[in-house]
């Protein structure tokens, strides 16, 4: 199989914003005398839609977790217009699948709208083809409905693209989309769980980048 495409997360792949939303969780919940199990980290990782709102209800204790939810996303938003933290090898493999002809696209939880500031701010816009939310398919991450979507937006088949994830729902996503998954950790590192559903596991971009042009040298 020959690779066509490339799919990115943002959240804390493309930049290093996970801890910002990890750390507005926590703000919201101190603020709210909830003291957040640890196990909360990994739960919401990578959701948007309903299933963030279910894991907001079980670890906040509220019956609606849509208030919450855009509490979140308003202050984080407010944060990122001003700095964007980009991660370490964004700018060398994006580079990198330019010059190889590899379509690129971003598939992200967040809003169009955050979607698009972000890689405005960051200088990043014009490497992809392409953008999808959360918010544009029936079922979040780790459904695989965005990565089927956004392959389908840059006139790929899933099983032609690379996805590059962070989080474990993202992998799940990824892999039930049947496109090969490139595991960079951020804040949840990868485990015995996550290991199967993995087609690669770097510990940066850079060294993906790497493992990449080995994986297309092969072929």
């Amino acid at each position: 199989m020959k690779y066509k495409g490339a799919i990115f997360d943002m959240d804390g792949l493309l930049f290093d914003t996970e801890c910002m939303y990890q750390q507005t969780w926590r703000e919201i919940a101190q603020e709210k005398n909830i003291k957040l199990d640890d196990s909360f980290t990994k739960a919401v990782s990578g959701t948007n839609g309903e299933h963030m709102r279910r894991v907001i209800e079980k670890y906040y204790h509220v019956s609606d977790g849509a208030a919450i939810q855009k509490e979140c996303m308003e202050r984080v938003k407010e944060k990122l217009s001003v700095s964007v933290p980009i991660k370490k090898g964004v700018q060398e493999i994006l580079d990198f699948f330019q010059k190889k002809n590899i379509r690129m696209a971003v598939a992200s939880s967040s809003s169009t709208e955050q979607i698009q500031s972000n890689l405005k701010i960051a200088g990043i816009s014009e490497y992809f083809l392409s953008i999808v939310s959360g918010s544009e398919v029936k079922a979040g991450k780790p459904a695989p409905d965005i990565f089927i979507y956004a392959a389908e937006k840059i006139d790929c088949k899933p099983e032609e693209c690379f996805v590059f994830e962070d989080s474990k729902n993202g992998i799940k996503a990824g892999y039930a989309a049947g496109c090969s998954t490139i595991m960079v950790p951020d804040v949840i590192e990868a485990d015995a769980e996550i290991i199967p559903y993995c087609t690669k596991i770097c510990s940066s971009l850079i060294e993906a980048k790497q493992e990449i042009n080995n994986m297309l040298s092969d072929r």
